[in-house]
C-alpha cells in the first residue's frame, strides 16, 4: 500500500490510511518453546495442569487437537493426552512484549496495544519515511524474529477492522494485505460473528432476521439497521462495506482492571468467599494506586461449578477513590447473592469506566492470582 488516492471510506478522507495489525503467534506458548528446546514441536499448554486449572495459551501443536485458551485443563488433557503443561511467567511475557513494542516504536509513535501480544500501528506517516506499509510490516516481522526468535503475523490495510482480519488470514508467521479495492468483497462471506462490534447476543439477533454473513448485512439499508440495532446500526452499515473510521489510539487508557481466582475446591459459604475476595480487591487497588487511575463501576464476577457465569455491578455517584470503598462495594455485591443455590468455582472483581488520576495506562491482561 502506498500513499495517495482515496481510501474507500468516504469522501471526507482524501488520503489513504496505512494500518498494520501485528499479532504474535501463540505468544506465551512460543516463548516457553523458545526457552526450553525440549518443548519444541510438542503440544504445550501454558496454564495450570491441576484438575481445576485453565489453559492460558496453547501451542499450534496443541491446537491441532482442539486445545484452546480459556479451556478447562481437564478438557484439554482429554483432547490431547500428551499435552505438556507449563506454569505461566507473566512478568517475563511482559518483558518480551516491551521488547517487541520497542521494535514498533522504531517506525511509528502511533501504537495501540490491545494486549501483550497484539497491537495496531498507524504508519501513514512513519519515522523512517518508508512509502510501503507492507515493507514496514515485513521489516517489523523480520526484526521480531531476529531479536526475539519468535514469529509474528501481520495484516496491512486501510483501516483497523480489515488489518486485523488480514493478520488472521495467513497465521502463523504470515503477512496479508487487504487493499481498498479488495475490502468490500473480502467481507462478503464473513460470518457476522467476525465483524467488529458484533457480540454473541447481536449475532443471534441478526440471525433471527436472516443476517448470517457480510453480504446479508450489506443487503439491509441503514434505516433497517438503525431500527433493529439502534446507534450501532450505522456502524454495521459501514463495516460490512469495509468502512471503519476508528483511529489508532496511541497510549489509550484501558477500560477496566480486574483480578480473579479459580479455587482449589468449590466454595459454598459467604465467609470463605469473602476471604478469597480480599486479596483480589488488594491486587486491583494496588494497580489503581500505582497508576493513579480511578473507576466509576465495580463489578463482581462469579463462576459456578457448572461454569455458568454471572456478573453484578454497582456505580456510585462519584469515582471509587480508596481501597475501603472498593472493598465495601465488592463485599455488598457478594453478600447480595446469598443464599447461593450452586457451589462457586471462581470469583473476580473489577473496576471500570476508568479515568486518569495521574497517567494514561497501556492495556494489560486481567490480573490473575
Amino acid at each position: 500500500m502506498s500513499t495517495g488516492g482515496r481510501n474507500g471510506e468516504g469522501s471526507g478522507q482524501a488520503r489513504l490510511r496505512k494500518i498494520i495489525h501485528v499479532d504474535m503467534d501463540a505468544f506465551y506458548a512460543s516463548v516457553e518453546q523458545r526457552d526450553d528446546p525440549a518443548l519444541r514441536g510438542r503440544p504445550v499448554a501454558v496454564g495450570g495442569s491441576r484438575e481445576r486449572g485453565v489453559v492460558a495459551a496453547a501451542s499450534y501443536e496443541a491446537r491441532r487437537y482442539g486445545v484452546r485458551s480459556a479451556m478447562p485443563s481437564v478438557t484439554a488433557r482429554r483432547k490431547c493426552p500428551d499435552l505438556i503443561f507449563v506454569k505461566p511467567r507473566f512478568d517475563f511475557y511482559r518483558e518480551v512484549s516491551r521488547q517487541i513494542r520497542a521494535i514498533f516504536a522504531e517506525h511509528t509513535a502511533i501504537i495501540e496495544p490491545l494486549s501483550l501480544d497484539e497491537a495496531y500501528l498507524d504508519v501513514t506517516e512513519n519515522l523512517q519515511g518508508i512509502v510501503s506499509a507492507t515493507e514496514i510490516a515485513e521489516r517489523i516481522r523480520a526484526k521480531i524474529r531476529s531479536d526475539t526468535q519468535l514469529t509474528a503475523s501481520a495484516g496491512v490495510s486501510y483501516n483497523k477492522f480489515l488489518a486485523k482480519l488480514a493478520s488472521d488470514h495467513r497465521k502463523p508467521d504470515g503477512l496479508f494485505v487487504i487493499t481498498p479495492a479488495m475490502g468490500p468483497s473480502f467481507v462478503e462471506t464473513l460470518p457476522v460473528e467476525r465483524f467488529h462490534g458484533v457480540g454473541p447476543a447481536t449475532a443471534a439477533k441478526m440471525k433471527q432476521i436472516g443476517i448470517f454473513c457480510g453480504l446479508d448485512l450489506r443487503a439491509k439499508d441503514e434505516a433497517f439497521l438503525l431500527k433493529h440495532f439502534g446507534k450501532a446500526g450505522a456502524h454495521f452499515y459501514c463495516i460490512c462495506r469495509g468502512i471503519d473510521h476508528r483511529p489508532v489510539l496511541a497510549n489509550r487508557m484501558r477500560k477496566s482492571v480486574g483480578a480473579e481466582n479459580t479455587f482449589a475446591r468449590d466454595l459454598t459459604s459467604l465467609d470463605e468467599m469473602k476471604a478469597e475476595l480480599a486479596p483480589l480487591i488488594d491486587k486491583v487497588w494496588r494497580y489503581c494506586d500505582s497508576t493513579g487511575v480511578r473507576g466509576r463501576t465495580v463489578t463482581l464476577k462469579v463462576k459456578f461449578a457448572d461454569f455458568q457465569i454471572i456478573t453484578r455491578s454497582r456505580s456510585p455517584a462519584t469515582p471509587v477513590c480508596d481501597h475501603s470503598t472498593l472493598a465495601s462495594i465488592s463485599a455488598e455485591l457478594l453478600a447480595a447473592q446469598f443464599p447461593m443455590r450452586k457451589r462457586v468455582r471462581l470469583i473476580g472483581v473489577s473496576i471500570s469506566s476508568l479515568c486518569a488520576g495521574s497517567a494514561n495506562v497501556d492495556p494489560q491482561m486481567t490480573l490473575a492470582l
